[in-house]
């Protein structure tokens, strides 16, 4: 009875609280419904719904993806290339890649001194993620450390112009995320859509856009209905983060 609630528990957090996309861009959900009542109520299909495996990592990734699939979604975000085969056994899609690096969101593209280890770690797993049938792949800018915009928008353009090319010839889209700067990622350039945006009309390339994560923009600059109307070309995936209730966990 004891797992059996446990379980119950479990799939009540993960319908409260989902995050983001696959192929098309989508946003996630988090009405407060019974569980009853979610399992009852079958999804349309029309968005594609992931969760992120950091805000659950108080499972293990089997179980994870044991969940997932009961309530009717087929993917996880943020997950590396030795964790693939775990979702692979489960039928469960790697909606947004990690390399095999450390993906430290603060030691980005913007600054030349990181530019060399991060461009071969994102060459090196490029074509894993085409073998894999995998098409999304995270990027961060980094912090400013007292650089202007436009420095930094050219570093991040010389940076994405050399790994651009190889990522066309296998179909994977780089995406940068953007993250809010006044509480959560201090000092962190991509944390206005117009900055995005802008940096993808500079590179012109289909396989890069943004990641547009909503509980950040919305701390970042608000008006998140406009923005994505404005800005949705440039938009390649959607998240959100919500408190859970019960627990502490935040998506």
């Amino acid at each position: 009875m004891k797992a059996k609630q446990s379980r119950r528990t479990l799939l009540k957090n993960l319908a409260l609280g989902a995050s983001a996309a696959i192929a098309a861009p989508a946003i996630s959900f988090a009405d407060k419904v019974s569980l009853k009542d979610y399992k009852h109520n079958k999804l349309k299909g029309n968005i594609n719904h992931s969760v992120s495996r950091w805000t659950f990592n108080y499972l293990s990734l089997d179980e994870l993806c044991k969940a997932v699939k009961e309530i009717g979604f087929s993917a996880i975000d943020l997950v590396g290339p030795k964790d693939w085969p775990t979702l692979q056994q489960h039928g469960i899609y790697s909606s947004m890649c990690y390399t095999a690096g450390d993906n430290n969101l603060y030691k980005g593209l913007d600054n030349p001194i990181y530019h060399e280890k991060l461009i071969q770690e994102y060459l090196d797993v490029i074509p894993i993620m085409a073998k894999a049938g995998y098409k999304n792949l995270i990027c961060f800018s980094g912090t400013r450390e007292g650089m202007d915009d436009e420095t930094g928008m050219k570093n991040c353009q010389i940076a994405l112009e050399k790994i651009l090319p190889f990522a066309e010839k296998n179909g994977v889209t780089m995406v940068m995320e953007l993250l809010n700067s006044k509480v959560d990622h201090k000092d962190y350039m991509c944390n206005h859509v117009e900055w995005g945006a802008a940096l993808c009309k500079l590179i012109d390339s289909e396989n890069f856009k943004l990641l547009f994560d909503i509980y950040h923009m919305q701390i970042q600059e608000g008006d998140i209905i406009r923005n994505i109307r404005d800005y949705h070309q440039y938009i390649a995936h959607y998240q959100d983060k919500w408190v859970q209730i019960p627990g502490p966990h935040i998506l």
